[in-house]
């Protein structure tokens, strides 16, 4: 089971970005994700008359290395630890520092 999901409220705990949060727009490989305006970059990109694009000089957000995140616990306003455990048969993420189920 994967630590991090999908539109889950991440915090920053590593990088030139350290203490943004933002949602998980998209994991692109087992170890990178995408976030919500973090980690942008401007990108440079030419005019494609056919579909429309316009050239010039575009922000878009790059990937980010899971370990320079980690999940936002609202209950105590930090980033927390997740661990994985089963409960009714279905394994479910929940905080460390807490004990409780991620999404409750």
């Amino acid at each position: 089971m994967q630590k991090f999901k999908k539109d889950d409220e991440v915090i920053v705990i590593a990088g030139r970005d350290k203490g943004k949060r933002g949602a998980v727009l998209r994991i692109v490989e087992p170890d990178r994700l995408i976030v919500a305006g973090i980690n942008t970059v401007k990108k440079a990109t030419r005019p494609n008359p056919e579909a429309g694009v316009q050239g010039g000089i575009v922000t878009q957000e790059a990937t980010i290395h899971r370990s320079n995140v980690a999940l936002y616990n609202e209950e105590t306003g930090k980033a927390d630890r997740i661990g994985v455990r089963e409960e009714d048969g279905k394994r479910v993420r929940f905080f460390k520092s807490t004990n409780k189920v991620v999404g409750e």
